[in-house]
């Protein structure tokens, strides 16, 4: 269904971004892949999958870096087609105590950034009238948490700028829509679940019933490769209405 187009998915060595990339390389996409530690795997799992692979280490916190990933995409693909904005980091504390140097990298990360690929992005999926920005946002963006407040306030913009990107692009063929997921059981988040066990002298089994029964009345993790299909159902031809839209997979969380 892909085949031709291009995506670029930033923060995705691993996770969220992975599965997503899998999932449109699976529909033949070629794919730009963006992040940290191994990148090697990352590449060979998704040229395996018969597409052309490239891969960018842009600093998701520098809009220079971002700028340079952009034209290398562009250059090496002629034009980035699906922008999947999912970079993001977490730090927990209460606003007061909460650091001020962590707020700044979260606000760049998990929102400015997105604000500087879609800008770049943009022009060319304009002058194509085709293209596809899928912002990863969170449960967090259309809900709270205590000592979540940078977390909350960047994934609450991105549903915002998800919002006004779409608007400003509704007579053409680029849309925009917001992706958010509740618990995704991601490598970091299995961490969350160990730690939480060892605290607390529980099973694997029962970490998890306690981090999932806190907030997903599902009692069930959603998986990179559910996230995956939802990108690509919002790359396909039946995705070419929704527009601005806050999508949650979320158990029903935000439903509570």
């Amino acid at each position: 269904m892909l085949k031709g187009k291009t995506a670029l998915v930033t923060g995705s060595t691993s996770g969220i971004g992975l599965g997503i990339a899998k999932a449109l390389a699976e529909q033949g996409a070629n794919v730009v892949l963006n992040g940290f530690g191994d990148t090697v795997a990352p590449q060979a799992e998704i040229a395996a999958l018969g597409v052309q692979v490239a891969y960018h280490g842009a600093d998701m916190s520098k809009p220079s870096e971002i700028e340079d990933m952009m034209k290398f995409a562009a250059a090496r693909f002629g034009r980035v087609d699906i922008l999947v904005n999912n970079a993001g980091i977490q730090h927990v504390a209460k606003v007061e105590d909460f650091p001020v140097e962590k707020w700044d990298a979260i606000i760049a990360i998990n929102l400015s950034s997105a604000f500087h690929a879609t800008r770049l992005a943009l022009p060319a999926m304009k002058a194509a009238n085709w293209g596809r920005v899928i912002n990863i946002a969170s449960v967090h963006g259309l809900v709270a948490s205590a000592e979540k407040s940078a977390y909350v306030a960047a994934k609450h913009g991105i549903v915002g700028l998800t919002k006004v990107t779409a608007l400003e692009n509704a007579t053409t063929g680029v849309t925009c829509n917001a992706i958010c997921p509740g618990w995704v059981l991601t490598p970091l988040v299995q961490k969350q679940v160990d730690a939480k066990a060892a605290a607390l002298k529980l099973t694997n089994e029962e970490a998890t019933r306690l981090l999932l029964g806190e907030k997903e009345p599902s009692m069930q993790f959603t998986t990179p490769q559910e996230l995956g299909a939802l990108a690509v159902f919002l790359c396909s031809a039946a995705g070419n209405n929704v527009r601005g839209a806050a999508w949650n997979m979320d158990g029903g969380w935000a439903a509570q």
